[in-house]
């Protein structure tokens, strides 16, 4: 969360206050939020402004209410409009206040810094063992392995931070210890929470066991990608959708080196000739109604191919989202080579 202290100052408060003020602010965001005594809103000011009214004749000795701008931006704590958020950013305005229905200030986002604020809780998976990359993985658990000078599950974390998304969990069993003593300190801003598999419980099981959810959706993702997925665009589609689940796709691709028989019982009625069949393969990122972890069994293996079938064979919608753009699920050495490529690139948004 972007720290908006230093941009407080009291209506009442003098122009030439202002403006040292501003002053401290070089090269951040240069804008104050001015507030009555009770810390209720009531307007901005730039050093544009300060600078506009003294060539109009005012005083330095003027105080901010009498230049401030009372019909600001703002965003409302609790009710958080997407498309209000997206017209922002298109205006490039930078500096974002979210109040209260009393009026105060709660929060303040930096769209420099954030680019959405979407409404979903996330958990990521960490408790595999990573055997295809051993022997790196033999002391170090495959989400803290370096890509560039970077953890791989870090760029993850901090994507999710630039969405918004503040509370975040991340289940851990193999090497523990090592996952949880690397999030001891914030990442992207955030403290991750580690959640402990008491054994292995798939790769959705865990899940269930992460506690202090408080969005209606969730995403859940495995910790070892590397991936530009635009999580704003899928959040919309899956609330477009109307989906109870939302399962990042990518497309795969399969060439047939061979001429293929087209049959009707042992009879064959045509050849094909090297043909090449599309397809979209689960991506290992989900967007899931928060009931729905619900559903998820105590203290068993449970997949999310598992979760997915249960959804579909109740009656809920399940629904899938084109990846465009990278996505790498680094689990042999040579995708852990062409991970180091990607980032040496610089071709993800976070670098």
């Amino acid at each position: 969360m972007y720290k908006w202290d230093k941009h407080i100052i009291r209506k009442d408060a003098t122009l030439i206050e202002a403006l040292r003020r501003l002053n401290c602010l070089s090269g951040k965001a240069m804008v104050l939020f001015a507030v009555d005594a009770g810390g209720k809103m009531a307007g901005t000011i730039t050093d544009g402004d300060i600078r506009r009214s003294l060539i109009a004749g005012a005083e330095l000795s003027s105080s901010v209410e009498s230049v401030m701008h009372c019909a600001f931006r703002f965003l409302e704590e609790g009710n958080i409009d997407l498309m209000k958020v997206r017209e922002m950013r298109r205006n490039k305005i930078t500096l974002v206040p979210v109040i209260s229905q009393e009026g105060s200030i709660k929060a303040v986002y930096n769209f420099e810094e954030c680019h959405s604020i979407l409404p979903l809780d996330a958990i990521m998976m960490a408790g595999g063992k990573g055997e295809r990359l051993r022997p790196l993985t033999l002391d170090t658990p495959k989400p803290l392995l370096k890509v560039g000078d970077k953890c791989i599950i870090d760029y993850n974390v901090e994507e999710l931070t630039r969405n918004g998304i503040d509370n975040i969990a991340v289940t851990v069993n193999y090497l523990a210890e090592q996952i949880e003593r690397h999030f001891e300190n914030p990442v992207g801003g955030v403290q991750v929470r580690c959640v402990r598999e008491p054994k292995k419980l798939g790769t959705i099981g865990s899940a269930k066991l992460v506690g202090g959810l408080s969005n209606d959706n969730v995403i859940v993702m495995n910790s070892d990608l590397l991936t530009t997925v635009s999580y704003e665009e899928m959040f919309l589609f899956h609330a477009g959708q109307e989906a109870d689940m939302t399962i990042a796709a990518v497309p795969y691709m399969v060439s047939v080196p061979f001429a293929i028989l087209h049959s009707e019982d042992s009879r064959v009625t045509g050849l094909e000739e090297k043909p090449t069949y599309n397809y979209y393969a689960n991506a290992g990122i989900y967007i899931i109604r928060r009931s729905l972890l619900e559903r998820i069994p105590d203290d068993c293996v449970f997949d999310a191919t598992d979760l997915i079938e249960l959804i579909i064979n109740e009656g809920g919608k399940v629904v899938y989202y084109p990846i465009d753009g990278i996505w790498l699920d680094i689990g042999s050495p040579d995708d852990f080579r062409h991970a180091q490529e990607i980032v040496r690139n610089k071709r993800l948004s976070n670098l």
